[in-house]
């Protein structure tokens, strides 16, 4: 596939404002590995492969194992996560797919077990930043394979 366009060159205010995003999150005290798991999840449920390629890479970068991230799109039925992580993924699934279902009080009240009402935001900021990633790489068609991590 190519590229449709560059939206960082073609819109670079729209870009460092995604990014303004991102650092929100990242100066959150979110944890990092918690961070690239939710972005992953959301991409394998969004199908969008530039991310995928690029979170993943920066999982293993950060020290993720290859059973945690071949094993995510089944977290349910695997011992690999945390309760912690697993109120995450549930959280981020519900609000990625936020068009097909509500998000019911259970699920928030269940969150709120492992992450206080500053953590939920930051962890729902999350959520919708590479949300909007994945929007922006899959329509203008981003051509995975070509990022390369760097150290944090």
């Amino acid at each position: 596939m190519k590229e449709r366009l560059n939206y960082a060159t073609v819109a670079p205010d729209a870009f460092k404002a995604m990014l303004a995003m991102e650092k929100y999150v990242e100066d959150s005290g979110l944890e990092r590995s918690l961070y690239e798991l939710v972005k992953t999840r959301a991409s394998q449920l969004n199908g969008c492969a530039y991310c995928l390629d690029m979170h993943t890479k920066d999982a293993r970068l950060g020290g993720e194992t290859e059973q945690r991230l071949y094993a995510l799109s089944a977290w349910r039925e695997t011992p690999f996560y945390s309760e912690r992580e697993r109120a995450a993924l549930a959280w981020t699934e519900a609000v990625t797919l936020i068009a097909q279902n509500e998000i019911p009080d259970q699920l928030y009240e269940a969150t709120r077990q492992h992450f206080n009402e500053k953590d939920i935001m930051a962890l729902t900021m999350a959520i919708i930043a590479i949300n909007g990633w994945n929007r922006l790489a899959i329509s203008f068609r981003k051509t995975p394979g070509s990022y390369q991590p760097v150290a944090h």
